[in-house]
């Protein structure tokens, strides 16, 4: 049975996309712990990061890095922080914070965002994602 992560990556859920390519893609998560916090997912479906092929874990932490710096430019925390948890969805995710403290990666500090937040986040990353240049990522994220 497909995650709800590939239900969002086949478009059979609605995800607000920052980052796309043949192996992973990064979307805005419904229950932020901060605007700006984003998932980078591989289109794979593995439940443990521990257990990702090396290529693809590479293909995951480059595009972490591509979408944190988007964040970092957007939002302009202290830095961006990074967490892999994955005990909701079994399929790796890497979660992108923006933080300005250690108590700002805490998941106590979720809550749902509405669409139009989530949408607003998305429109922020990908705009400072194009000027820094990451437009190849960014084909079909704007839907």
């Amino acid at each position: 049975m497909p995650t709800l992560f590939t239900k969002i990556i086949n478009k059979e859920l609605p995800g607000r996309f920052v980052y796309k390519d043949p192996d992973v893609v990064a979307f805005m998560t419904i229950a932020p712990i901060s605007a700006g916090h984003a998932l980078v997912v591989p289109r794979q479906e593995i439940d443990h990061w521990i257990d990702m092929p090396k290529d693809i874990a590479e293909r995951v932490m480059v595009a972490s890095q591509i979408v944190g710096r988007g964040i970092q430019k957007a939002y302009d925390p202290i830095k961006v922080g990074v967490m892999v948890a994955g005990l909701e969805v079994p399929h790796v995710h890497y979660h992108l914070i923006p933080i300005h403290k250690i108590s700002d990666l805490n998941f106590a500090l979720q809550k749902d965002a509405s669409p139009e937040e989530l949408e607003e986040s998305a429109r922020k990353i990908r705009a400072a994602m194009r000027e820094l240049g990451y437009e190849q990522y960014l084909a079909d994220c704007e839907e």
